[in-house]
């Protein structure tokens, strides 16, 4: 298949690439940075999804496009930041879409990505793909996220939206950020530990990502987390036992909104997520339980 790809330079991004090209797939990469190292036989152009659609040339022999451009969310929030986030997303992905509208032979697929921030954070409460979007900002930007990309299914263009979870990577991300307090032994749960957490192994998303390509069966929302989700105290005890190091130095709630602001709230958001629609269209999960996927992770 031709597969076009935005946000190809984050850290799902270079995976997905290595991975699409081993199974024989034709990639183009749209970015804003047309100097972006990619592997080698990978076509690039350059395109701001910021300032209108992408040229009819850059989408018109796709079979399938992924959508992975964002801002990152994980970092100290201010108006600016939040705009961008909220923009890089929602704006983006509708030009993208609008893009595809002008042509005259569209793409069988999009694959979009979004979050399991949708649900907001809702305690105990088990969480598919049914469950209804929560209220705070974070649910709003991926609510209206995902209606631009929705927008392609009246184009006859299937629409798959994986809500991620945290994704586990010990070269970036979250745990890459982990690590190096944990491995001191200065590791320990954030605030009283009780928030749940739906992680995903690196691979896994990956994975999911070209099966939603692939696959007619997974359209709609997808939650790209693992089958078993963990709470904040069981997976600082899973990742500092891997590491056999302790877990004893807890990070209270008022020093994660001190050092992060707003972003902190999100650090001690509660969401149970199950991937319920993945696993009924026939994905199978590598890594469906915490210790194995650590234990893989350490390894590499």
């Amino acid at each position: 298949m031709n597969i076009t790809i935005t946000g190809a330079s984050g850290l799902i991004g270079r995976r997905l690439l290595k991975s699409l090209a081993a199974a024989g797939h034709a990639l183009h990469v749209l970015s804003r940075h047309a100097g972006t190292n990619l592997p080698a036989g990978v076509r690039i152009s350059a395109w701001d999804p910021m300032k209108g659609p992408p040229p009819e040339e850059c989408l018109r022999d796709a079979d399938a496009v992924i959508n992975l451009a964002g801002e990152p969310v994980a970092q100290r929030w201010n108006d600016d930041v939040k705009r961008r986030i909220r923009e890089s997303r929602v704006t983006g992905t509708h030009n993208l879409v609008a893009g595809m509208a002008k042509l005259a032979k569209r793409p069988a697929v999009l694959v979009c990505s979004s979050a399991v921030g949708y649900y907001g954070s809702r305690g105990d409460q088990t969480l598919d793909e049914s469950a209804a979007p929560g209220s705070d900002y974070l649910a709003g930007v991926c609510v209206d996220w995902e209606k631009e990309a929705q927008a392609a299914e009246p184009l006859g263009v299937r629409v798959a939206r994986i809500r991620t979870g945290i994704v586990l990577d010990a070269r970036g991300g979250a745990l890459q950020r982990m690590l190096p307090p944990f491995k001191l032994g200065l590791g320990g749960r954030l605030g009283d530990g009780r928030n749940w957490m739906s992680w995903i192994h690196a691979e896994d998303l990956v994975e999911l990502y070209r099966f939603a390509v692939e696959n007619a069966a997974a359209q709609g929302p997808l939650n790209g987390t693992a089958p078993n989700p963990v709470t904040n105290a069981d997976f600082t005890g899973a990742l500092a036992g891997a590491l056999h190091r302790p877990a004893i130095f807890p990070v209270p709630e008022f020093a994660l909104k001190l050092l992060f602001g707003e972003m902190g709230t999100v650090l001690l958001s509660s969401q149970r997520a199950v991937p319920r629609a993945p696993v009924d269209a026939g994905f199978r999960f590598r890594f469906p339980e915490l210790a194995g996927a650590l234990a893989d992770l350490m390894r590499s």
